[in-house]
């Protein structure tokens, strides 16, 4: 059966030649034009738009630009980029709004339109759901032939977005250790920002995947069983550090000397290390992350607010708390200095400083920082099943303090449960973070056993 396309607060998501096409993607330029003419009345607007590598990407390109052109709206298109370099790119030009066009971690057959408003940051919910209401009603504005909008190209977006990640490390403490690493962009976004980011660093850098061609090599989601031959090449190349990044180059997994995969969710805790170490404050992060960086803030004096799922959400919560770091546990880095974006160009800058600092490899980084076991999965399940699953968890774990801000986290003694339902596929995400492997594997039967009882 055909899947359907997944509009929601994160964007437009679908699959090319099936649900996403030319005119889904101008009719979605024309409801983002005309939000943003509502927004700012009798203004000239000017609209970003970036893409990952992707073969779908430029005919996505010429939808969404035809419909913000047609609203009135001039389009400055930065080509193939990061999500975090459209987020940078945008404010650096004083454009009124950003389109990423990515799928972000999903297969090649699918594409996607993420949007962003003037500071960089996707639409909370009420105005996100604004921009669904215009598509879904077809309440365009559009203009007569003298006043649609033009398209320019600018190429600034590699060296400006680098210089900013530069700036909050120390470049050369850094290329003092020649660094050898392993960079996997999988044949994405990334591949030469972060190709000129590492050998700026001044690393050795080993190359696996970095010509944007968008097929890629592996399945695109930076996890440890897509990763198995960058750990290969990490051992073979006798690298310090492997990094992977996913197709838009917002995430960041990493891979230690030995090859071991460590993951995502040390991305952010060892980058909220270094960051506590120069000085106290506060982090954000989503209900889906480990434990660790509020073990991390707490030993600096520091505390943790934590947000729904999602960039928007964390990057609010970080700009209204003046947040010194943040991000999420899918390797996503958002600080501040650099963008209101997850940016894995700031998690590999420091991590490496990190690694500088201590003079620590990253394996022992990882092991001090270690402590908890955290288990990911996922079921096909609706919202309403999802809503049955927790109602039934909450006669389980009637000890738990329970949040609500998204789906459900039960935090306990020694772990916790989150359950939610995706914003970009048509699943329930579960992650369960424990002291040790048998209370978090006690946990997940616990939940699946449930699962099978409202799923079956």
């Amino acid at each position: 059966m055909a899947q359907e396309l997944i509009i929601s607060i994160s964007g437009m998501r679908g699959i090319i030649g099936e649900n996403l096409t030319p005119e889904i993607a101008a009719a979605y330029g024309c409801a983002f034009g005309a939000f943003l003419a509502q927004q700012k009345p009798g203004k000239k607007l000017t609209v970003a738009i970036g893409r990952d590598s992707r073969p779908s990407g430029p005919m996505i390109f010429s939808g969404v630009a035809s419909g913000l052109t047609a609203s009135g709206v001039d389009v400055v298109d930065l080509g193939v980029c990061s999500t975090p370099s459209v987020g940078i790119m945008l404010r650096h030009l004083a454009c009124d709004g950003g389109v990423i066009i990515t799928a972000s971690h999903n297969p090649i057959p699918y594409n996607g339109i993420k949007l962003l408003l003037d500071n960089g940051i996707a639409p909370p919910r009420p105005l996100a759901q604004a921009i669904i209401g215009r598509y879904h009603e077809r309440a365009f504005s559009l203009v007569d032939s003298q006043h649609c909008g033009k398209i320019s190209r600018n190429d600034q977006t590699l060296k400006i977005h680098i210089d900013k990640v530069l700036a909050v490390v120390n470049p050369m403490a850094i290329a003092a250790r020649r660094y050898k690493v392993v960079l996997d962009s999988v044949n994405g976004a990334g591949g030469a920002a972060g190709k000129l980011l590492l050998e700026t660093l001044g690393c050795d850098v080993v190359l696996m995947n970095t010509e944007p061609t968008g097929l890629f090599a592996h399945t695109p989601e930076p996890t440890a069983e897509n990763l198995v031959t960058l750990c290969q090449q990490v051992r073979q190349h006798k690298a310090d550090i492997g990094f992977a990044q996913d197709p838009d180059a917002d995430r960041l997994a990493i891979v230690d000397g030995s090859g071991r995969y460590i993951g995502e969710e040390f991305t952010l805790a060892l980058a909220a290390q270094y960051v506590f170490s120069k000085k106290t404050g506060t982090a954000a992060a989503n209900l889906s992350t480990s434990r660790m960086i509020d073990d991390i803030a707490a030993a600096a004096g520091g505390s943790v607010f934590r947000t729904a799922v999602g960039e928007a959400n964390v990057a609010e919560a970080m700009v209204k708390h003046g947040c010194i770091i943040g991000g999420e546990g899918n390797g996503g880095i958002i600080d501040l200095r650099v963008g209101p974006v997850r940016d894995s160009f700031v998690g590999m800058a420091m991590v490496l400083q990190l690694m500088a600092e201590t003079d620590k490899p990253v394996a022992a980084l990882a092991d001090e920082r270690g402590g908890y076991v955290m288990i990911k999965t996922k079921y096909p399940a609706n919202g309403q099943q999802a809503a049955a699953i927790i109602k039934k968890a909450m006669t389980l774990f009637t000890d738990a303090h329970i949040d609500t801000t998204d789906g459900c986290r039960f935090d306990l003694p020694d772990g916790w449960i989150h359950i939610r339902t995706s914003n970009t596929e048509p699943i329930m995400r579960v992650i369960f973070e424990a002291q040790s492997q048998d209370a978090a594997q006690q946990y997940r039967q616990t939940l699946e056993a449930l699962c099978k009882d409202v799923l079956q």
